[in-house]
């Protein structure tokens, strides 16, 4: 059992605010690259992107063809149908509930389409760096469907749908559905229904991230979180969140800090501003897949 100095105090909150992306897909930005953070890095979290709306003009342009180097995506569909289809053949079809994760590694070409012309879209983007002894690896897609992703009925009405990583919530064990992440990604769907809550442990060496999608939750130390409120968390153990009375919905990240320098142009990640330059090169001469 942890004591209660384990506990995480909130270290920053963020409001996620009004962006756009792909072909002039709207969406809320809780967090990018730009050097806005007060209390320290989100390493190895590089973006987040959380799309949502029923309005076709919104999002019926997508994200045609586009490359990366250097890092994950993580696509997770909460309402509405997304097509996946990249350079080494795979076509994905993203349905409500499901996850995919796409090691981009030293190249990959890809797209992701909506595949309905009205009705509510919905999801999130993560993006998650990768080491350096990793980065120039070969790509990678995993798919996940709804029904693959283990969704644990806590005693106080909560659930816990474990995408990736393994925890223990409310002296309960999660284990996701994606493993052998380079950085131990942690990433849960939580949802508390009013006025219970639920304690998350964590390795006091992770960043820690909680962002809510809906309703509002309390902290430990007092401080209220609302709907597209991004929480990131001081060192600690755990993570213990208070729903209020209406409950709350959220989304739970966590993960080891690589601490190596990193250096971002557009879809590329890297160390130095020559990877940089090198990835550039390698796009426009049609190599980068190579």
């Amino acid at each position: 059992m942890q004591n209660s100095n384990a506990v995480r105090k909130v270290a920053e909150i963020f409001t996620a605010r009004d962006s756009h992306d792909g072909d002039g897909v709207k969406l809320k930005r809780v967090f990018s690259f730009q050097p806005h953070t007060k209390s320290a890095s989100l390493d190895p979290f590089l973006l987040l992107d959380e799309f949502s709306s029923d309005n076709p003009n919104d999002y019926i342009g997508g994200f045609p063809e586009h490359p990366h180097r250097g890092f994950e995506t993580v696509t997770y569909m909460i309402e509405g149908l997304m097509e996946h289809r990249d350079h080494l053949g795979n076509v994905g079809q993203l349905t409500p509930g499901s996850v995919q994760w796409m090691t981009a590694g030293k190249g990959v070409l890809h797209s992701e389409m909506p595949k309905q012309q009205e009705g509510l879209l919905r999801g999130l983007q993560l993006w998650v760096n990768l080491p350096a002894e990793r980065k120039m690896q070969t790509a990678a897609y995993q798919e996940f469907a709804p029904e693959q992703m283990p969704l644990t009925h806590l005693e106080n009405g909560s659930t816990v749908k474990a995408i990736a990583g393994s925890t223990v919530v409310n002296q309960q064990e999660i284990e996701g559905a994606v493993t052998q992440i380079a950085t131990q990604a942690l990433y849960l769907d939580v949802i508390i229904p009013g006025n219970q809550q639920v304690t998350v442990e964590v390795p006091n060496s992770h960043t820690v991230l909680t962002y809510l999608l809906e309703g509002e939750f309390q902290t430990k130390d007092g401080k209220t979180i609302g709907a597209h409120q991004m929480v990131k968390w001081s060192e600690g153990e755990q993570v213990t969140l208070i729903a209020k009375s209406q409950g709350a919905r959220l989304i739970f990240l966590s993960g080891e800090p690589i601490n190596e320098p990193v250096v971002h142009y557009g879809p590329f990640v890297m160390n130095t501003m020559q990877e940089i330059d090198q990835a550039i090169s390698d796009f426009q001469n049609g190599t980068l897949t190579d």
